[in-house]
């Protein structure tokens, strides 16, 4: 889009386009350079990259930008389920739907905003979902680019209903990576997880790191919450900070899978790796006017950092 295209948020000086499809779309942006992007269809960073330009979430060349499909790719926010069960579409109903800037959340604090950069969404159900989930919610999330290139997703979701409800949630979390069989995660080791390749049986992780040879697609339950994606081409490492959310997903499709998929390329999985803050084992429960908040943070460090500096 071209500048004339542009309009400013108010609120928090952030330059505001519409995308192909005439879906807006938020930009944040910090004094050192790096960026994000933040698509109303679906609440999805869809592009985070750093202040040399280089974009660290992966999207396939192959992703559907079209509504109602979820694109394939960056951050897509999975509620209230995660997985496939049920009436409701994969992943939930949040991903596919339009979103709202949401200008009554208050400003970030004073001691907060120097640099930051920040975006306020807002979904609501809409009667068809009511129909397939009869659960009355205020969803608020903020997308928030801080002053050292450090991403950080908050979700609140709160019961307006008259009655309880429980739902699962999962930041779907697609980091780019220069090649899978280099990549290795910390942070997991002993971890109990629910293989989803083996019908969800329970295991113990029992190497030192998460390595790949093959496809993986694993929920690690009760984890931590630092862990350290590690990229030895690249010599960088991701570092995610969870809060609220006690799980962990592990997802790489590999070459068979990948080959099935319509929205991604054969070859792509290499450059990929879905880790996810993630709530699944334990639906969150909510009694009407409670709310619930979770969190992730992204960060990226040289590698030689990790991974005895992150209190893994």
């Amino acid at each position: 889009m071209g500048p004339s295209a542009a309009v400013w948020d108010y609120r928090a000086g952030n330059e505001i386009t519409k995308d192909w499809n005439g879906i807006d779309q938020v930009v944040l942006r910090n004094p050192q350079g790096a960026s994000a992007r933040v698509s109303l269809h679906g609440g999805q960073v869809t592009s985070w990259r750093n202040e040399h330009g280089e974009e660290l979430l992966f999207t396939s060349s192959k992703a559907i930008f079209k509504p109602p499909k979820a694109m394939r790719g960056g951050i897509p926010i999975c509620f209230p389920q995660f997985g496939n069960c049920g009436s409701l579409e994969q992943h939930g109903f949040a991903r596919n739907k339009i979103w709202a800037i949401d200008d009554s959340s208050p400003p970030l604090l004073p001691n907060d905003s120097d640099g930051k950069s920040f975006i306020d969404l807002l979904l609501k159900p809409s009667e068809e979902d009511l129909r397939c989930w009869p659960n009355s919610f205020e969803f608020r999330l903020r997308v928030s680019l801080a002053t050292d290139g450090d991403l950080t997703l908050t979700s609140r979701i709160r019961n307006v209903n008259g009655k309880p409800f429980s739902f699962s949630f999962a930041y779907h979390t697609y980091l780019s990576v220069s090649d899978i069989c280099e990549v290795r995660i910390e942070g997991l080791e002993t971890v109990d997880y629910l293989d989803n390749l083996c019908r969800r049986e329970r295991f113990t992780e029992q190497g030192d790191a998460i390595t790949f040879e093959t496809e993986l697609d694993r929920v690690y339950v009760s984890s931590p919450n630092v862990i350290a994606v590690l990229d030895h081409e690249k010599k960088r490492t991701y570092v995610i900070r969870k809060e609220g959310l006690p799980d962990a997903v592990v997802w790489n499709p590999w070459e068979k899978k990948s080959k099935a998929m319509v929205d991604i390329g054969d070859e792509e999985y290499k450059q990929m790796i879905c880790v996810d803050g993630a709530a699944i084992e334990k639906p969150v429960s909510l009694k009407p006017g409670e709310e619930w908040t979770g969190r992730l943070q992204l960060s990226v460090v040289p590698s030689s950092f990790c991974s005895e500096h992150l209190n893994l």
